[in-house]
């Protein structure tokens, strides 16, 4: 499966990278928001996963955006926020899968497997 990973942090980011492409997906990562909207190609069977604290355009901005398309990709958020932010995000977009970092990769693969479109 094809999985964007919109990721500031470099080393978050190739880590992720690094587990998916042992799990056998083909991931690619993007800095930010706005890198990710101009250059990814997305369908139904993608997978995005968005850190919630990107710089620029909000992770929870993009998250919204992506679930308004009229055949949305599996939609996973990321974060190292508190558990009471995380909460008020999971309110915004009920439906949406979200992760606290760190991750393990058995955490990220049934993540991967039970993300539905929001």
């Amino acid at each position: 499966m094809d999985v964007h990973i919109v990721e500031d942090d470099a080393a978050v980011a190739d880590a992720l990278c690094v587990a998916l492409a042992d799990l056998n997906h083909s991931p690619r990562v993007y800095p930010d928001g706005e890198t990710f909207l101009a250059q990814a190609s997305l369908s139904a069977c993608h997978c995005v996963i968005v850190d919630l604290g990107l710089p620029g355009m909000s992770g929870s901005e993009l998250v919204n955006m992506l679930s308004e398309q009229a055949k949305p990709p599996k939609i996973i958020a990321i974060s190292g926020k508190p558990r009471v932010k995380l909460l008020r995000h999971m309110r915004a977009v009920p439906g949406l899968t979200v992760l606290r970092k760190p991750l393990s990769i058995d955490m990220l693969s049934e993540a991967i497997e039970q993300a539905r479109p929001i």
